[in-house]
C-alpha cells in the first residue's frame, strides 16, 4: 500500500487528466488471514468467528480499488474525494477457509450538486459462484451551485421520536486503529492537523468503519443474503459520541447531542435487487432494479414513492438521461423511454 500512496501523491502533481473513466479493471485472488480478521472484528465490534462480516471483502478489495484510481489514466486524484456512499450485496455467508477471487472496476460517472460522482465497483467470487458485490459512490468536489445559485445546504434532520439503542464512545485512536486494519490511511482519519490541512475540522471515522459497527451490533438479526445501503451524511468526530438506532429493518446514525444524522438507511422493499446507482432528475430519482422494477422516488427529506414501473428484464446499469428520454440497459435489451 505504502507504493500506492506514493504514486497516488505523485499523481496529484501530474498536470492534465482524461475525461473519462478508465475501461478496465484490475483482478487478484485472496486467502483470509485468520489473525487480520480478528483484528478486524476487534476493532469494529464483531464476534470472533470463522464468518466474514459483509465489510470485510471491501478491505480486501480496497487495495485494487487504491491501485485503480493512482493509475495515469484514472479521471479524478484520491485526494480529496468524499466517500458519500456504499452498497453492499451478499448472496451467501462468506467462511473464512475459501480464497475469494476479487475484480474491481470504476463506472457510473455522473454529475452531483456538488460536483462529480462515479462509483467503484467490486466483487467476489468463490468457486464460480459470485458470492458478494459491492459498490462506492465517491464525489469529486467542484465549485458548482445550485439552479437557485446558492450552494446546497447539509441536510440534516432531528433524530425523531424514538429513543437510540445504544450510545457508542469513539476513542481518538480509533481513525488509526481501523486505518491499519483496512488500509485506508487517508490524512483525515489520523490526526486533527492533517484532518484541518484537508478541509475537516478535526479527525473523523472511517465511514466503512461506522457501517460496519452498525452491522455488528446487528449479529444474530442479520439473514444469510442482505443488501446493506447507506449515504454517508454528517462526518463522525472522533473522539466522540454517537447514537445508533435500529427499527424495523432501517439503521441510522446520528450525532448524539444534536439528533443530526451521520448516515442513513432507507429500505427499499418494492426493489429489494438493486445495484444500479440511482439518478435524478426534474424533482424525481430512478432507480432501476434487477428484478425489472424501476422504482421512482420524489426528491426530498423524506422518501416518497411516486411510482413502479415493471419490465420483463433486469437492470445493473444505471439509467442514462438525455434530454426528455431516459435509456435503460437491461440484460437483454436496451430501452428509451421518452414521452
Amino acid at each position: 500500500m505504502k507504493r500506492i500512496y506514493a504514486r497516488v501523491v505523485l499523481g496529484a502533481l501530474r498536470p492534465g487528466r482524461p475525461k473519462e473513466l478508465p475501461d478496465r479493471e484490475l483482478t487478484s485472488t485472496v486467502e483470509i488471514d485468520r489473525e487480520h480478521l480478528a483484528e478486524y472484528d476487534r476493532v469494529c465490534g464483531f464476534r470472533l468467528r470463522d464468518e466474514l462480516p459483509a465489510t470485510y471483502p471491501h478491505v480486501l478489495a480496497f487495495p485494487l480499488a487504491m491501485d485503480l484510481m493512482a493509475g495515469s489514466d484514472f479521471l479524478f486524484s484520491p485526494l480529496g474525494i468524499v466517500h458519500i456512499g456504499n452498497r453492499i450485496e451478499q448472496q451467501r455467508p462468506l467462511r473464512a477457509d475459501e480464497p475469494l477471487d476479487l475484480r474491481v472496476w470504476a463506472a457510473d460517472l455522473a454529475p452531483h450538486d456538488r460536483g462529480t460522482q462515479f462509483v467503484l465497483h467490486a466483487e467476489a467470487t468463490a468457486g464460480g459462484e459470485v458470492v458478494w458485490r459491492d459498490a462506492s459512490t465517491y464525489l469529486h468536489r467542484e465549485a458548482r451551485v445550485s439552479p437557485s445559485g446558492r450552494t446546497p445546504a447539509r441536510e440534516s434532520r432531528p433524530l425523531g421520536e424514538h429513543s437510540p439503542s445504544a450510545i457508542w464512545t469513539l476513542p481518538g485512536d480509533l481513525g488509526r486503529r481501523y486505518a491499519h486494519v483496512s488500509g485506508d490511511a487517508n490524512p483525515i482519519h489520523m490526526h486533527p492537523l492533517a484532518a484541518k490541512a484537508f478541509g475537516q475540522p478535526t479527525t473523523i471515522a472511517h465511514g466503512m468503519w461506522t457501517k460496519a459497527r452498525c452491522l455488528a451490533a446487528l449479529e444474530g438479526e442479520l439473514p444469510a443474503a442482505y443488501t446493506a445501503d447507506v449515504r454517508f451524511k454528517l462526518p463522525l468526530r472522533i473522539p466522540g459520541r454517537a447514537a445508533f438506532s435500529y427499527r424495523d429493518g432501517e439503521f441510522t446514525v446520528h450525532d448524539a447531542r444534536s439528533g443530526k444524522p451521520h448516515f442513513q438507511v432507507q429500505r427499499l422493499t418494492s426493489a429489494p435487487e438493486v445495484f444500479a446507482s440511482p439518478v435524478g432528475a426534474a424533482g424525481r430519482v430512478y432507480i432501476p432494479s434487477r428484478d425489472g422494477t424501476t422504482v421512482v422516488l420524489k426528491h426530498g427529506p423524506a422518501m416518497e414513492t411516486l411510482a413502479e414501473n415493471k419490465l420483463s428484464d433486469g437492470f445493473d446499469a444505471s439509467p442514462a438521461l438525455v434530454d426528455k428520454e431516459m435509456y435503460l440497459r437491461g440484460y437483454k435489451y436496451l430501452y428509451c423511454i421518452s414521452e
